[in-house]
This record gives structure tokens, sequence and C-alpha cells, in this order.
């Protein structure tokens, strides 16, 4: 018979094995992520090299840089198998951008839908949070195959909670720089800062949310792929 060692000699006979992960692991969102910075870095280039061109040529020429990164992505998307409709979700995304930049012939209006989309997530993610089903939760819930059955887990769902504000806080800081950005009409500004807050920013969001997430579940208990129907008895007990 073989010896067990470290942590499988420390765990008691009959429980699950708690795993050490990484949230960034699980979730992945690094390619996602790059791709999301790529469409307002073509916007960028096509909108500076066309800035001495006449009227609105420069607009159109980013407009129009940025729809072809944004099809390109999506043609390798879709030949690496990925799902069509997360493919499309993201075009989809970019083409409308650019009708309405081009509608109001305002180049900062490219971002508007990122504005607006990064609010929206803020307070969703903050309602989460107050309603008891933090959205952290039902994302790794849904990948790791629990589901909901932490939220009959209140030690797993603290831990989703405190690590989900981590995800608020992402898109008030993308907030803080674009508002000001987009008031004081700066689309060369907010072009870079949408590619600077868009993968080091969801790479960070994801280190400290995982630290926050696992740190928050103490060391009796079998982690987030085994919630307990009462985690803080239960864990307490064991203690």
């Amino acid at each position: 018979m073989s010896q067990r060692h470290g942590d499988d000699a420390l765990q008691p006979a009959g429980e699950p094995q708690r795993q050490r992960e990484s949230l960034a692991d699980l979730l992945g969102g690094g390619r996602a992520a790059i791709e999301a910075s790529i469409p307002p870095a073509a916007f960028l280039a096509g909108w500076l090299a066309g800035a001495a061109l006449p009227g609105s040529l420069a607009l159109w020429l980013g407009c129009g840089a940025a729809i072809v990164a944004s099809v390109a992505i999506a043609i390798v998307g879709v030949a690496q198998g990925r799902r069509p409709r997360a493919v499309v979700i993201g075009l989809l995304a970019v083409v409308v951008a650019a009708l309405v930049a081009a509608y109001t012939g305002q180049a900062r209006d490219f971002f508007l839908i990122r504005l607006l989309t990064n609010g929206a997530s803020a307070l969703a993610w903050a309602a989460s949070i107050v309603v008891r089903w933090p959205l952290l939760g039902l994302i790794v819930g849904a990948v790791v195959g629990t589901r909901a059955r932490w939220r009959r887990d209140p030690v797993l769902l603290r831990a989703y909670q405190r690590a989900s504000w981590i995800w608020v806080l992402q898109y008030v800081v993308r907030l803080a720089v674009f508002v000001p950005l987009f008031v004081l009409d700066l689309p060369g500004a907010l072009a870079l800062f949408q590619a600077v807050l868009t993968y080091p920013l969801v790479a960070a969001c994801l280190v400290v949310s995982g630290i926050v997430l696992f740190r928050s579940i103490p060391a009796g208990h079998p982690g987030i792929r085994h919630p307990l129907p009462d985690g803080e008895a239960r864990v307490a007990s064991d203690r």
C-alpha cells in the first residue's frame, strides 16, 4: 500500500481532496481580452493615418480598420473551432460602435458602446452581490460543474461576494478613465487606454479576485468544487 504525502496525508478519510487552483486558469480570458484590444488599436491607427485627409475621411478610415480587424479575428476564431455566437457578438459590437461614430461624425463615439457596457457591467456585478447571487459564483460554478450549489454554502457564498467586488472595481477603474477622456473629446487617448485597460486590467483582476476568493475559504473547507450544505458549521466542526 502506498503512503500518502503532503496535503493528501492531512486530508480526512472520505473527504474530497481540496484542489489548489488559479482563477485565471479556470476562467481563461487572456485571449478574449487581447482580441478586444485589437479593434480599438486598429481604429486609432486608421484614424491617425487619415488625419491629413479632408472632411470625415479619417473617421471612416478608422472605422474601416476596426471592422477589418474584427472580421479577421472572427475568421480566425471560427477556423479554430470557437463558438460562432461568441465570435459574432464580438464582431457586431465593433460594427455597431463604428456605425454610431459614422452616424454622429464624432470619433469619440466609437467608444460610446464600450463606455456604456462598462457602466452596465459595474451595476450588474454590484447588484448581483447585493442580492446574494454574485456573478463570479455563477461563472465559476458553470465552469467547474457545481452550478449554483455554492449558494447553499455560506463559506463559498461569502467568498464569491468578496471576490466579485474586484470585478466591480475593474469596471469602475475603466469608467474613471474613459468618462473624462470622452467628455474632453480625446479619441486618440480613448483608443490608447482602451487597449491598456483591457488585457492588463483583466489579468490583474483575475489574479487579485482569485487571491481574495481562495483566501476567503478556510483551510478546513474542501474548496470551490465541493460546496457544503452548511459550509461554516461543517468547517467549524472539523477544526
